[in-house]
């Protein structure tokens, strides 16, 4: 990743259903962060209205291990049996050539190894939830996935939820409205942006 240009990377991590999707379409409004996202690749079909390229990379696990393989990952996880998700060196690459910094929504494995990989550019953040309940009512109201699914998501997310502290700031969403405020904020601060 040689370029003159090295953006600051900022991580969202959390369970599904925390709400960290909303917070970062959020952040990605204000100009004044000049983010731009990153799209992550993953090996599973689309879901809903995904697009290719706008919500995703979708690309077969044949592919996903081939890249694997060549180190073409920043980081890659099997969050599920043959169901990965990973971050294409090139797409740190690609924002950073438009002069911009990156912004994620990934993963807690995936956010602590770029952070681990980028002490110093990123800032990590783990988005929790009101509580796991919580948590399993905004799952089924997506009416996106089964219950089996949604039975694998509330079991990984109190795995995820340990990690939280590892993380360099925890936004807890309560109330979306203090929780969207308080992100703004860390991102002020980090870029050292005057209110």
């Amino acid at each position: 990743m040689k370029d003159n240009f090295v953006g600051k990377l900022f991580v969202f991590s959390a369970p599904s259903g925390s709400g960290k999707t909303t917070i970062v379409r959020h952040l990605l409004k204000q100009e004044k962060f000049n983010l731009e996202f990153s799209i992550s690749a993953t090996s599973r079909d689309p879901r809903g209205d995904e697009r290719n390229g706008i919500d995703y990379y979708f690309i077969s696990l044949k592919e996903f291990k081939n890249h694997i393989k060549t180190d073409h990952f920043l980081e890659w996880e099997e969050v599920y049996r043959d169901n990965f998700y990973g971050t294409l060196k090139t797409e740190v690459e690609r924002i950073w050539a438009q002069k911009k910094h990156v912004i994620f929504d990934i993963d807690v494995a995936g956010g602590l190894r770029i952070k681990k990989k980028f002490p110093n550019e990123t800032l990590s953040v783990f988005v929790k939830p009101p509580s796991v309940d919580e948590l399993k009512i905004r799952l089924k109201k997506r009416k996106t996935e089964s219950e089996e699914k949604i039975n694998m998501r509330i079991a990984k997310a109190s795995i995820e939820l340990a990690t939280a502290p590892q993380f360099d700031k925890i936004i807890k969403n309560y109330d979306l409205e203090v929780a969207l405020k308080e992100a703004e904020s860390l991102m002020s601060d980090f870029l050292e942006l005057k209110e």
